[in-house]
């Protein structure tokens, strides 16, 4: 097996222009079907550490008065965060299985397109 021959195939096949239309549109079209769910999860995931942080710093008494009162609400709205991001990734799953079936016809026909030239 000539390793030195593949390494330089990959290489050239990375290095080649790549400039037909069909496929520059099929990975427009995946990324099309990715991008919302790629969004979403990274806002709410942004926005739950976000509230999980919060009520840490209310149950540790950095901001707050520091009351027991305080502290109930750090808890409960720690653990308000830390759901957001247990569900964040099967909510991810479905998005992305929701944009996937969106544009499976589209994508596989072209797909079928660019492997027949």
């Amino acid at each position: 097996m000539n390793t030195d021959k593949i390494y330089a195939e990959q290489l050239a096949n990375e290095y080649a222009l790549k400039d037909t239309s069909k496929v520059i549109a099929l990975r427009k079209l995946d990324a099309k079907a990715k991008l919302p769910a790629t969004v979403f999860t990274y806002t709410f995931g942004i926005i739950t550490a976000l509230v999980a942080g919060v009520g840490m710093c209310l149950s540790m008494k950095v901001i707050g008065s520091g009351s027991t009162t305080m502290f109930v609400l750090g808890v409960i709205v720690g653990i308000i965060g830390l759901l957001g991001m247990g569900v964040n990734y099967p909510i991810y799953k479905k998005l992305l299985a929701q944009g996937k079936q969106k544009y499976a016809f589209e994508i596989m026909e072209l797909a079928k397109e660019i492997s027949e030239m």
